[in-house]
């Protein structure tokens, strides 16, 4: 279990086939108010460990996101 205060990025990277994350949010979903950054964005120089140089599987929404230098600021 992980507590994510509202408003701070976060992202989830699954090693095995049949992980499965859930999610308890403190309010009603709200995609409006919604916004993505690159899982890859280099500023950020997350080392996410890819395996057989294999990209992940992404949403769209993710594979959509921008990088963190382009994000709308609140």
């Amino acid at each position: 279990m992980l507590w994510i205060p509202p408003g701070c990025a976060h992202g989830f990277y699954t090693l095995t086939p049949w992980a499965e994350i859930l999610y308890k949010a403190s309010d009603y979903y709200a995609p409006q108010w919604e916004r993505t950054i690159k899982w890859d964005d280099p500023t950020i120089g997350i080392e996410w460990p890819i395996i057989n140089n294999q990209a992940p599987t992404l949403s769209q929404k993710d594979a959509d996101g921008k990088l963190l230098s382009d994000a709308e600021l609140f």
